[in-house]
């Protein structure tokens, strides 16, 4: 949570600063490479209960690339959902991906899949920047923030580079922590706020 001092303005601020310079320090780092180390990371210690139906995300520009975990929690028998982005204010909702399913383009240069609607219990959340106490940065919609809100008890396990660990990230009332973090370095389990 901010700070009881920190405005509004302040903390939209805040962020859009650290946006700005997390989006250009992407531009450096190889998303590929560091998809398959997440990879790994992820299927030796944080691998979602079977039979649980993850969320994951088609990556857009320098994000990292979780399509290999995807593939990789799909042959294992995770059904695998996607998110279709809604309208400005509401949560994301989520339809069944497997692997040669033709993908839609959406807005923000992302795409969805045609599936049928499923809730994940598990959700990949992609991010620009975190800290160690579960607070990320996003691109500034609000949409994950809003759909993690509406699933109590699902586990947030962000994907990110661990170039992208910020010391701290502004948060607001409404940002909702993760539970943990892969990296292409390793998973950090993430601790409430002392």
């Amino acid at each position: 949570m901010a700070a009881p001092h920190t405005s509004l303005p302040d903390l939209a601020d805040a962020k859009q600063a650290m946006r700005q310079r997390a989006l250009a320090a992407r531009e450096a780092w190889d998303p590929v490479a560091a998809g398959l180390a997440l990879k790994q990371h992820v299927l030796r210690g944080e691998k979602p209960p079977p039979g649980s139906v993850v969320s994951g995300f088609w990556p857009i520009g320098r994000e990292i690339d979780i399509r290999p975990l995807l593939l990789a929690l799909h042959e294992r028998g995770h059904p695998i959902v996607l998110p279709v982005t809604p309208k400005r204010g509401n949560p994301l909702s989520f339809r069944l991906w497997r692997p040669g399913d033709v993908l839609e383009p959406e807005r923000f240069g992302t795409f969805r899949p045609t599936g049928d609607p499923a809730v994940p219990d598990v959700l990949l959340v992609p991010l620009l920047a975190f800290d160690r106490r579960g607070h990320r940065l996003g691109y500034g919609a609000g949409f994950y923030d809003r759909t993690l809100a509406g699933l109590p008890g699902h586990y947030a396990l962000g994907v990110a580079y661990a170039a992208q660990e910020v010391p701290e990230v502004p948060a607001g009332p409404f940002d909702v922590a993760l539970d943990a973090v892969a990296t292409d370095s390793g998973v950090i389990y993430c601790k409430d706020d002392p």
